[in-house]
């Protein structure tokens, strides 16, 4: 087996950075725009025009901007002599070229020449600046000259001026970094902001039915109920109650999207549908709370006679308890990785006011891997960011053609609890050169957990954006953030931290780990199809990699980082025995009086025992404070084990599911696999044995053990009494510290006693 290995793990490293941002601009009392760099665009209003010369052409009028090398043109209007387009152009000031700009108003000759009607033409140096909060620039009628300098028919109201990404009418406006995109997808350039669903659980107790028709009489009927959520269908299973009136008392959960608008149905089968019924979920109950629903009897019909005359025979009933629970968080997301922990329903937030802020400027990415081939044989990519956090989405503008793209957009999101995360990602846009088939390609990914975050510090670092492949761990490029999170109060921040993670339904009626997992999978897919019908869509494919659709599957390598980190969290257990174990082999004699004098002194004062104790965590939460982090979490390649990786771990790991490999592939895979399960398998079972061997001690189960215990605790109770503790702690200590000399190689009393115990392993088939 090869190994992958990147031979510069510093290429995977958090960078600190130090852009320059804009200055803190006030805007409604409010700071913006101020964890971004300042970009200065030139702006270019075109409104209307009027009294233009009347051309005896079936084509209409529009307007060109033409700045250098740029060219820009509006729509054509249908009114040839007073049209109107209201449209908005913004030109990179950096990449001007020219002290000139030219706006033409055209339109296409008989002979599908451009006919020139007019233009007018502004020296740069003579444009106005305009700064938010001012107030926008008033259009203006301009007079039109000909090619020779002479005025033309016709006037154009228009309104030029430069100004930063911070103007209203830069979201909105065509922007000279996409020029490449025309047409309708000009609109998937655009920056754009989101709302996911909001999402309830859906619960259906199906208790019993009555009056049931079987399919077949000559056998006991075998009843289960069958549930259609939209294209999510759930079964119970086979009533134990083989009559014409099963009994079930089974819960099916589902998740449903507001607005309420749609039905669901049940279907009643005996091997073959019985009869079916539809519920309109606008009618369900919805419940807040651990209050009671009512139950309900709903009728089951079914088709009968001929299709000329089909009508609807009710063949029986069903009793449910059917409700909307809107006290849960629906789980759109992995727990680990929430953005938004607060229950559905509106009523049970109103009480839970804002604790602060969070502010994101998204700057720039720098060395991104080319993702597609130009029609000249160059390397390209179209990249855009997306960011979740909480119910809201955001998507930047389309930088085309670029490897090192600049947004430099600042958004703002409200936090209601700090132990939360924000999603960051990358993506490749394929859809703006009539690539409507393919995907958006994921470029990297990055999380910020904001409770690890200082208040009111602006942090500016540049994050790897790491990939794994079938080739092993790819570095597609770097992303520099601007982070802040800051709080309203102090207080209401603290208190957070001493209140349930989940809302109270989770705690009352807590969901299972398989209904965890398809209910996650279901929002999942709802939140995914409701983000791709908006105008531009944020398709699929992103959203499942931002919610993490596919963390859950099967990984060697994230087994091996999971074993890594419980060795690293129980390393400081680890390294205490190791010190108790120095001590107690007088390795170091002076350390080893010194823990005599301390036990003495303690056990002479105990009251100084929990001072001691309270005293040392002080101690080495203060020590630890001059090497806190200084940097936000990132996604850490080494913690995740891709830095060195197996090939054949790899191949496995980017597997179909189920497994498209060979038979002598799998065969391999899975001895290894039942290799790591035997050594879990035996670590489970050892924790097992410990656990029924300290229960057996009081049991009985075996009679002279407990009966050895009994005397023992009878014999150790009347010396406790007549001994005074102190000296009974003098002596324990004196005998675990003692010097090798006077100890054993075999085990001790105590351990020989305890692994005599009984335990249930001999049940075991």
């Amino acid at each position: 087996m090869q190994t992958t290995q990147n031979p510069s793990s510093n290429d995977f490293s958090l960078k600190e950075t130090s852009p320059i941002l804009a200055g803190g601009r006030t805007t409604g009392g409010a700071t913006a725009f101020d964890l971004v760099e300042q970009m200065d665009y030139l702006y270019v209003r075109v409104v209307k025009a009027k009294e233009l010369p009347n051309k005896n052409v079936n084509d209409n009028p529009y307007v060109e901007v033409k700045l250098g090398n740029f060219r820009a043109v509006t729509r054509h209007s249908s009114e040839k002599n007073h049209p109107e387009w209201n449209q908005v152009f913004a030109f990179t000031k950096d990449r001007i070229q020219t002290i000139f700009l030219e706006i033409f108003v055209k339109h296409k000759g008989l002979k599908n020449d451009d006919e020139f009607n007019g233009k007018v033409v502004f020296e740069l140096y003579e444009i106005p600046k305009r700064v938010p909060p001012d107030s926008p620039l008033a259009p203006q009628w301009y007079t039109l000259e000909n090619q020779n300098g002479h005025k033309a028919k016709g006037e154009l109201m228009l309104a030029v001026w430069l100004g930063t990404q911070a103007d209203e009418a830069f979201s909105d406006a065509w922007l000279s970094d996409a020029a490449a995109v025309t047409g309708d997808n000009m609109a998937s350039t655009r920056s754009k902001v989101y709302l996911s669903p909001k999402l309830w659980y859906l619960r259906v107790n199906i208790i019993e039915a009555q009056d049931l028709q079987p399919s077949d009489k000559s056998r006991p009927p075998e009843m289960s109920v069958k549930v259609v959520v939209g294209n999510v269908s759930m079964k119970t299973s086979s009533s134990q109650c083989k009559s014409v009136n099963p009994m079930w008392n089974e819960d099916l959960m589902f998740v449903v999207a507001e607005p309420f608008d749609e039905f669901f149905s049940f279907v009643v089968e005996d091997k073959v549908a019985i009869g079916k019924g539809r519920v309109s979920l606008q009618s369900v109950e919805k419940r807040w709370q651990n209050s009671n629903v009512i139950s309900r009897w709903y009728n089951l019909e079914k088709l009968i006679g001929p299709e000329q005359k089909q009508e609807m025979k009710i063949v029986g009933r069903v009793h449910m308890r059917i409700s909307l629970d809107g006290g849960y968080h629906v789980l759109d997301e992995l727990t680990q990785y929430a953005s938004d922990l607060r229950a559905t329903a509106r009523n049970l937030n109103l009480n839970k006011p804002s604790i602060g802020v969070l502010e994101l400027g998204i700057l720039n990415a720098s060395g991104l891997a080319a993702m597609k081939i130009r029609n000249d044989g160059c390397g390209t990519t179209d990249a855009y960011c997306v960011a979740k956090y909480g119910q809201k989405w955001i998507r930047t503008r389309t930088i085309v053609d670029c490897c090192n793209p600049k947004w430099n957009e600042q958004y703002r999101w409200e936090v209601f609890d700090p132990c939360t995360v924000i999603t960051i990602g990358v993506f490749d846009n394929c859809h703006l050169h009539g690539g409507g088939g393919d995907k958006d390609v994921r470029i990297g990914k990055v999380r910020i957990r904001l409770s690890m975050l200082e208040t009111n510090r602006v942090y500016t670092h540049s994050y790897p954006l790491i990939v794994i492949q079938p080739t092993g761990a790819k570095k597609m490029g770097e992303i520099q953030l601007a982070i802040r999170f800051s709080y309203s109060s102090l207080a209401n921040m603290l208190q957070m931290y001493w209140q349930p993670l989940l809302p109270t339904m989770h705690y009352l009626h807590p969901l299972s780990i398989y209904q965890q997992n398809t209910l996650r999978h279901q929002a999942t897919q709802i939140t995914a199809m409701r983000l791709s019908r908006a105008e531009p869509p944020l398709r699929k494919e992103a959203v499942e990699f931002m919610l993490d659709v596919d963390s859950h599957l099967y990984s060697m390598r994230k087994c091996k980082s999971n074993m890594c980190r419980i060795e690293e969290a129980v390393s400081g257990i680890a390294a205490f025995i190791e010190t108790m174990k120095g001590i107690c082999s007088w390795k170091k004699p002076v350390r080893s009086v010194l823990a005599h004098v301390i036990c003495l002194v303690l056990i002479l004062q105990p009251r100084l025992i929990l001072t001691s104790i309270m005293f040392s965590i002080l101690m080495i939460g203060v020590w630890n404070y001059r090497t806190r982090p200084r940097s936000p979490p990132y996604m850490d390649a080494r913690l995740s084990n891709a830095d060195v990786m197996n090939e054949d771990e790899l191949d496995e790991e980017f597997d179909t599911f189920p497994s498209s490999r060979t038979a002598d592939v799998v065969k391999m895979r899975y001895d290894r696999m039942r290799y790591i399960a035997t050594r879990f398998q035996t670590v489970t079972g050892d924790l097992a044995t410990m656990g029924e061997r300290f229960h057996s001690i009081m049991s009985w189960r075996d009679p002279r053990a407990t009966a050895l215990i009994l005397i023992f605790c009878f014999v150790a109770g009347i010396v406790f009494m007549l001994i005074p503790m102190p000296v009974l702690f003098i002596i324990s200590v004196f005998y675990l510290l003692r010097h090798p000399r006077f100890r054993h190689p075999l085990p001790s009393l105590p351990i020989n006693f305890f692994k005599r115990l009984p335990a249930k392993t001999d049940c075991l088939l």
